[in-house]
């Protein structure tokens, strides 16, 4: 062997991380030549469970399973430590404690020794990276929203499943996927449904990417959990119901600014974010008529969605031209706030007796649903309008129906059969 450096393994209960059941972790320290290096063994036991003397756990129903796997830890940091002895001369606390984690190792040429993040530290980081961007205009506010919904769900996960305030990167396993979407979809309360909770756990997925492509793990360990969940069909507002709801009287005046709020977004299409933030800058006029458009970079996307300003869109453009919430915020229609907005859709739906529950995105689907099957667009001009990426996502929105076929077969049947229902001789 080229190095006659001794290795010390020591087992100790960081009592200062206590969490509020009186549980606190237990920490590996590596001791070489002087020289110290920590890491958490993601074992965590009560404070009255810890055996200083012997640095084991006592008096616990899992003591057992708790020691056993301090056992093996220790016996990893041995045969790692002899594997380093025979190649290199000087073998440091960091190197073994990589190589045993899994990391790359620190040699002669790299003496940096990188703090590795937690989870949730991690987490935090992608966070605050992702704010910057939001300020500059890079990204949505929105999703800045979903990041942060996202990691308090796995706070939640970790003191249900963990009692943890925080995960090593390196205990992450496959089956911490499998046990976060559990949690999600039937232990939490209240539970996502499959779309939701799949969400979290892409979400989850990109920021142990993140950890990757950091070299803080060797490898993304749930890459291969699939996010793929059945989209749920999302039945668009029939016109009727559309019509019903803006040729109703309302004397509530909140309720009526929902309503029209609501009706604006079947006509266009902009989701809750886009029509929140429209202006009067957002009008622009096209062609040799002078028609006016709405012309907005999508919040979620920064995909240009263009739409003409249908009739019953300027009638409620001119409504709300002088509203004071308009006027001082340079706005063409006044929004609540998304949950407010939400909140009194349900209730527009029950005065307007349309049997099923409204919500701002209903609209957008029900744009794309007149816009297909009733005004007869193509998917390509659909999808511009909605301002998305790809014309896949546009097929989620808009289905179409056997009306739209039946009324494209009979403009079309005439090129194969003549008058009397017989097929034309096509080859004359």
């Amino acid at each position: 062997m080229k190095s006659n450096q001794t290795l010390k393994i020591l087992f100790w209960h960081r009592k200062s991380k206590a969490d509020s059941k009186a549980f606190a972790p237990i920490i590996c320290r590596i001791s070489i030549d002087g020289k110290d290096a920590e890491f958490s063994t993601s074992q965590k036991v009560h404070l009255s469970e810890w055996d200083v003397k012997t640095k084991k756990v006592i008096g616990s129903i899992n003591s057992k399973k708790i020691n056993s796997a301090l056992n093996h830890i220790e016996s990893s940091l041995e045969i790692n430590f002899t594997v380093l002895k025979t190649k290199f001369d000087d073998v440091t606390p960091i190197m073994l404690k990589n190589v045993f984690l899994n990391f790359p190792r620190e040699n002669d040429n790299n003496k940096i020794e990188q703090e590795i993040p937690q989870l949730l530290e991690l987490t935090n980081i992608h966070i605050n990276d992702f704010a910057e961007l939001v300020e500059k205009k890079l990204r949505s506010s929105e999703t800045l929203k979903q990041w942060k919904a996202t990691k308090k769900k796995i706070v939640e996960f970790l003191r249900f499943e963990f009692k943890a305030n925080d995960i090593e990167l390196s205990s992450i396993q496959y089956s911490f996927a499998q046990k976060f979407y559990k949690f999600l979809a039937v232990k939490r309360i209240p539970a996502l449904k499959d779309p939701a909770a799949m969400k979290q756990i892409k979400n989850l997925k990109q920021i142990l990417n993140i950890a990757e492509a950091n070299l803080w793990i060797a490898k993304n360990p749930i890459a291969k959990f699939k996010c793929g969940s059945e989209d749920p069909e999302i039945m668009p507002l029939e016109i009727f119901d559309v019509e019903k709801l803006w040729r109703k009287k309302i004397s509530i005046e909140r309720i009526a600014k929902v309503r029209d709020a609501f009706i604006f977004q079947c006509f266009t299409g902009f989701a809750y974010q886009d029509i929140y933030n429209l202006s009067k800058d957002h009008i622009i006029y096209v062609g040799p008529q002078n028609e006016p458009w709405l012309v907005k970079e999508r919040g979620k996307t920064k995909v240009t969605e263009m739409v003409p300003i249908l009739p019953i869109v300027a009638e409620l453009i001119e409504k709300y031209k002088n509203d004071k919430y308009c006027r001082v915020y340079n706005r063409l229609m006044p929004v609540n706030s998304n949950f407010r907005y939400n909140v009194y859709l349900k209730e527009l739906s029950d005065i307007c007796n349309i049997g099923r529950s409204l919500n701002s995105h209903l609209a957008r689907h029900t744009f794309a649903d007149m816009m297909l099957n009733v005004l007869n667009f193509s998917l390509e001009d659909v999808s511009k309008m909605l301002g998305h990426k790809n014309i896949r996502t546009t097929q989620r929105y808009a289905r179409v129906k056997k009306s739209r076929i039946g009324k494209k077969m009979n403009e079309s049947k005439s090129i194969l059969f003549d008058k009397k229902g017989e097929l034309r001789n096509t080859f004359q």
